[in-house]
């Protein structure tokens, strides 16, 4: 008889689903070209070309559509990131290398799946490109459509085929509802924008204002620092002293929200592939236990091989326990760095924008610009990668270290042999005891007899100056043999030290876990560093809010030139034509710039020409 579970994934391995969702990814690039297409034709191209161009028949439309500022957009930062999260479940497919569209070579593969990002990068543009588009109508009736096509497929993924072969019920709904929530939001936003924007046209709202240059928070930042600092600091909470302090006048760019939400969901998903895989591993190893207890049983358990076998299913057993025991808190070291990361943005930035760069290595301090660029397109995708790769290798490393436990002190106890675990524990303990009793003995005596005494009564240590000089070199000598036994130890302790911290440390891209002089080797520690430099460049709240001052005062001046041309126009006196004023300007433009005559039009007519000549012997005088 089946259990519940083995009846589910059975009956879900004839599930057939009407909808492929590697097909629709492929099929959904038709809407999202006419999404594109017609946000592009609605876009204003900022700079015309030559009329000897072919584009100029396009007048100025069909401009550029950008999906997201990655560097200086901090409005609407979480419909952009919840955007990121709906494509969570798409890199994980790429994650996974499961696109293979085509067969082709293995030295092929990275072409392919650079095809493949295109792909999934062109399908789910829509969305960034209705949220960010000025043309708000227009914009979000067709992401709202294009966010609706999507919800109604991956319901029906999972309406149709809820249950899999791993977890059992709902496993479809456990891969699933991350981006269906995504895409729910989206419809709700886009909703919201429809009737903001319905409101706008109708003339009920005033429209929306410009995107400002000089954003709050970075004008709060700077009226800081031209504030006084104030002798006394506000009271700050035990949260805010020991985790996290907010500070209104900081906010992280949409880029960094987008990464960390889309690593949170990404990381949720590679964990529950990896649980899905534990229990495909588990099954099979229950199916070859079981082999080994029919193995037990037939040779009535007086096998040779009887006792190997009982410490294979031991290990079996405990692997398995400790496996799954180590899920919990690998996940949770994993999520905390996803917020470290942030502090540790926020911390950064300060630092560079007080033009402090003592935290950076030396070779740091003035990267090359160009690499700048390339980290900040690499920084977000190889964050997600790190913090993926870095939960598997630290739940790897908290699962050998589980082990170590459980045959160190719970088996022991277990088996009746608590005491002789007790005595050896004892025994290593005493002994690591010893020797860094030693060690702190030689630090002693030196510091008791082979040191001058202190210069003054104020300082804190003695001075570097040797004294008794014939006992310093007999303690060198004799202890010289000592310390090379020592010093295999404290080699063998670097490297296990070594080892912890840089798996520990693997998905925390911020720190480097190379030794001082190797960090170039470091690319995703010179991805971090990058993008810090691109940040600070462009979003320090001192330059934008210098140049806000700059093309503010410039605007004024134009109004008011405009202004005092206004003035003279209307004043009074003889009234003078339209026609006769233009011509009038434009006979002064053209003796300013005698270049302009001769691509003037040429008309038919000795007056013309007559014209002409007189403007071409002016400008040559």
């Amino acid at each position: 008889m089946f259990t519940a579970n083995a009846r589910t994934r059975q009956l879900n391995g004839t599930c057939t689903s009407s909808v492929d969702m590697e097909l629709f990814l492929h099929y959904s690039l038709i809407p999202s070209l006419f999404i594109i297409l017609v946000l592009s034709l609605l876009q204003r191209r900022e700079h015309c070309r030559q009329t000897d161009d072919t584009s100029y028949l396009l007048g100025n439309h069909f401009g550029i559509i950008v999906p997201l500022d990655f560097v200086g957009t901090f409005s609407n930062r979480w419909s952009y990131g919840i955007a990121f999260g709906a494509t969570a479940n798409k890199i994980m497919f790429l994650f996974s290398e499961g696109y293979q569209p085509l067969q082709v070579p293995q030295w092929a593969q990275a072409f392919v799946l650079l095809i493949g990002g295109f792909e999934v990068g062109l399908s789910f543009f829509p969305f960034f490109a209705c949220l960010s588009s000025e043309f708000r109508l227009t914009s979000s009736i067709l992401g709202f459509c294009y966010s609706l096509l999507w919800f109604v497929v991956t319901v029906l993924q999972i309406s149709e085929c809820p249950n899999g072969q791993f977890v059992g019920r709902y496993e479809t709904l456990l891969f699933y509802w991350p981006s269906l929530l995504c895409l729910a939001f989206l419809l709700g936003r886009f909703l919201h924008m429809f009737v903001k924007a319905l409101k706008a046209h109708l003339g009920w709202e005033p429209h929306a204002e410009e995107k400002p240059l000089l954003e709050a928070h970075q004008a709060e930042h700077v009226k800081q620092l031209l504030r006084k600092a104030c002798p006394r600091e506000r009271k700050k909470s035990w949260f805010q002293t020991r985790v996290y302090d907010w500070d209104p006048c900081f906010q992280f760019p949409s880029r960094m929200v987008g990464t960390i939400i889309l690593a949170f969901i990404c990381l949720y998903l590679f964990i529950i592939i990896e649980f899905c895989m534990f229990v495909f591993v588990r099954d099979k190893l229950d199916v070859f236990e079981g082999k080994l207890e029919s193995y037990v049983a037939l040779m009535n358990e007086t096998g040779t091989l009887t006792p190997v076998i009982l410490q294979v299913k031991e290990l079996i057993s405990v692997s398995k326990g400790v496996w799954v025991a180590t899920i919990l808190p690998a996940s949770l070291t994993s999520v905390s760095y996803l917020f470290h990361i942030l502090a540790c943005y926020r911390k950064h930035m300060k630092r560079l924008w007080a033009g402090d760069k003592h935290f950076l290595p030396l070779r740091f301090h003035n990267p090359s610009p160009s690499e700048s660029v390339v980290a900040i397109a690499r920084y977000s995708g190889w964050q997600i990668a790190y913090i993926l790769w870095g939960y598997l290798i630290i739940h790897v490393m908290q699962s050998l270290c589980g082990l170590m436990i459980m045959y160190g002190l719970v088996l022991p106890v277990t088996h009746h042999r608590g005491l002789e675990m007790l005595r050896r524990l004892g025994l290593g303990i005493l002994t690591i005891s010893i020797i860094l009793g030693l060690m702190i003995l030689q630090m002693w005596i030196a510091a008791s007899f082979f040191l001058q005494p202190k210069l003054g009564p104020g300082d804190k240590q003695k001075p570097l100056a040797l004294n008794n000089r014939k006992a310093f070199h007999n303690f060198n000598y004799f202890l010289f043999f000592y310390n090379v036994l020592l010093g295999l130890g404290a080699c063998l302790s670097r490297l296990l030290i070594s080892c912890i911290l840089g798996t520990w440390l693997i998905a925390r891209i911020d720190r480097t876990i190379m030794q001082s002089g190797y960090e170039g080797a470091d690319m995703g520690f010179s991805a971090w560093i990058g993008m810090l430099y691109v940040d600070h460049y462009h979003t320090n709240p001192v330059l934008v809010s210098f140049c806000h001052i700059l093309l503010t005062g410039h605007r004024e001046r134009k109004l008011q030139k405009a202004i005092k041309y206004w003035c003279l126009d209307q004043s009074a006196g003889p009234r003078i034509s339209a026609r006769s004023r233009t011509r009038w300007r434009l006979l002064q433009t053209l003796i300013n710039n005698p270049r302009l005559i001769m691509l003037r039009k040429s008309k038919s007519g000795h007056g013309s020409q007559e014209f002409t000549q007189i403007l071409l012997t002016c400008s040559e005088s």
